[in-house]
């Protein structure tokens, strides 16, 4: 029976390179996402797509409960603002917070419910850098601290009841997002890693592929880094 693997923000970026490794090899895909313009897959019978704005927190329950039981969970979706911190509004603030740590969670309090009833089940969390060791963008890099803490407390949580569940932490990766970095702090970065360039989506992409399909179940609650040596400057 072929499997089915839910993905957020499964439409672009990193999220895209996951649903076409999964899609290559024979899942059902369910993609969440807020637009699907020049998607790719749109035409795809293999995969699902669904417009939704994940950070209507809220309606989560109801979304995961409508979609059904799903074997493999990729909590893909997120952005990043590089405001100022001193210049950071409330809503800016809140809308990251929802996107990149309330609405990770409660997709996972929701997914997992079925999981556990069947004993097995597999998620992966997309974190980054920013988590380990700061980010200009504070509330940005406060969010991917709580995807790993979050990674690690579920993993002691739903660890028994049969589901793995790890992150993945990458540097800077070559996608859209990166037009809001500034030009100095790209340099930056890339001159602290060791080849000279950014990480590219792919790259990611088969890592959050080996951890929802192939890796050990005793890795459980890790955080596996993507950065090619890069460090704080």
């Amino acid at each position: 029976m072929r499997k089915t693997v839910l993905i957020t923000g499964g439409n672009k970026g990193i999220g895209l390179e996951t649903t076409r490794l999964f899609v290559q090899n024979n899942y059902k895909v369910i993609t969440i996402a807020r637009d699907y313009n020049n998607f790719e897959f749109n035409k795809n019978d293999n995969v699902e797509k669904i417009e939704y704005d994940v950070s209507n927190v809220n309606g989560i329950k109801d979304l995961v409960s409508k979609i059904g039981h799903v074997d493999i969970f990729v909590n893909n979706a997120g952005i990043m603002n590089s405001i100022p911190y001193d210049n950071y509004s409330e809503e800016n603030r809140d809308k990251i917070m929802k996107i990149n740590l309330y609405a990770p969670i409660e997709f996972i309090i929701q997914v997992s419910k079925s999981m556990i009833e069947a004993g097995t089940g597999r998620i992966v969390n997309t974190a980054s850098i920013a988590g380990q060791i700061g980010h200009p963008d504070i509330w940005y890099g406060a969010s991917k601290a709580g995807i790993i803490n979050a990674t690690k407390s579920f993993s002691t949580l739903l660890g028994p009841k049969g589901i793995v569940i790890n992150a993945v932490a990458p540097g800077p990766v070559e996608t859209n997002m990166m037009a809001v970095i500034p030009e100095q702090r790209k340099q930056s970065i890339k001159n602290s890693v060791f080849t000279d360039r950014f990480a590219k989506a792919e790259e990611v992409a088969k890592t959050i592929y080996w951890l929802a399909t192939e890796c050990p179940e005793y890795i459980n609650g890790t955080c596996i880094d993507i950065n090619n040596g890069a460090f704080p400057r």
